[in-house]
């Protein structure tokens, strides 16, 4: 130590102070009081226990939910009496308990089901027997309707299908067939506007006519005699061509009588004439000379005694 050295020397540090310096850093601090320490006894885990919501029973939001309906159809089937309306609390809130969720889930399948609400309330009430009776009556109620829908599903998937929205598979199979023989365009859509008018009209001949029809296309002569008698119209009406042309397609006709044939119900009807003409007839006022053709053709195969309807 040098004069100008005046700090005091710090103590003598012995052998192990520096553990008894990391024994007392880990070492816990007890503050020593005037009373001896006590230690606190462990106290249980607090269990937090949550409201159950159908003690109380539940609300019409709440059982709406439950049941898989909205409130409006909760409110729906209160006004209906199908469910009675739970009493209200002291809140002013009506409660529903198991009771009420009961019948609710009962109304919502049978409506489900497809029973009419207006016939539920007595099916609940009903003894086994008419409840199965019941039953069997919507099945064949849900029958017809699921069959109609089928029909309307068909109808909007022939709409995309030109001739298919009005005319069944075999009425436009025998369109394609005009159209594959070579018949004018004109031709074939008259055509089809007949088939249309006499499906609508006078079903009960539109099978026959489809099937003189198809006999007629397989027939090479019959063909020839359809298509001249397409040629006609630009014929003038008095052209003496059109009486032979007419006697010819008669008789063409009478070779196959049976086809010629209307049923015995048909033509006891008093508006047969009327609906078979507008179909005959159709598309004769654009043209004067198949007019007379038509008419000469009709009135050679009633000479022959075929019921041809006449006005």
């Amino acid at each position: 130590m040098t004069g100008t050295d005046r700090r005091r020397p710090g103590p003598r540090r012995r052998q192990g102070d520096g553990l008894e310096l990391v024994r007392a850093t880990l070492a816990p601090v007890i503050v020593r009081t005037s009373r001896p320490t006590r230690f606190a006894r462990p106290q249980p885990p607090t269990i937090w226990r949550c409201a159950d919501p159908m003690a109380d029973g539940l609300t019409i939001g709440q059982a709406a939910a439950f049941v898989g309906v909205t409130i409006k159809t909760v409110r729906h089937y209160h006004r209906l009496g199908l469910v009675a309306e739970p009493d209200r609390d002291g809140s002013g809130y009506r409660r529903y308990r198991s009771g009420e969720l009961f019948r609710l889930v009962q109304v919502r399948t049978l409506a489900a089901a497809g029973v009419p609400l207006a016939e539920i309330g007595d099916l609940l009430d009903a003894d086994p027997k008419t409840f199965a009776a019941t039953l069997d009556n919507v099945h064949h109620q849900l029958t017809e309707r699921i069959e109609d829908l089928i029909a309307r599903r068909d109808r909007l998937h022939r709409l995309d299908h030109g001739d298919r929205a009005l005319l069944p598979d075999r009425a436009c199979a025998v369109l394609d067939r005009l159209a594959e023989l070579g018949f004018s365009p004109d031709y074939v859509t008259g055509q089809r506007e007949a088939l249309v008018l006499a499906r609508a009209l006078v079903p009960e001949i539109f099978d026959s006519f489809l099937t003189r029809l198809e006999h007629s296309l397989d027939d090479p002569e019959s063909v020839e005699l359809t298509k001249r008698g397409w040629d006609a119209r630009a014929w003038d009406p008095d052209d003496p061509r059109i009486e032979e042309l007419a006697s010819t397609m008669a008789d063409k006709l009478l070779t196959n009588r049976a086809l010629l044939a209307m049923p015995t119900g048909f033509r006891n009807q008093s508006d047969a004439a009327s609906r078979y003409g507008m179909v005959n007839h159709h598309r004769e006022d654009q043209s004067p000379s198949i007019a007379r053709l038509n008419t000469l053709v009709e009135a050679k195969l009633r000479a022959a005694g075929i019921a041809v309807p006449s006005q």
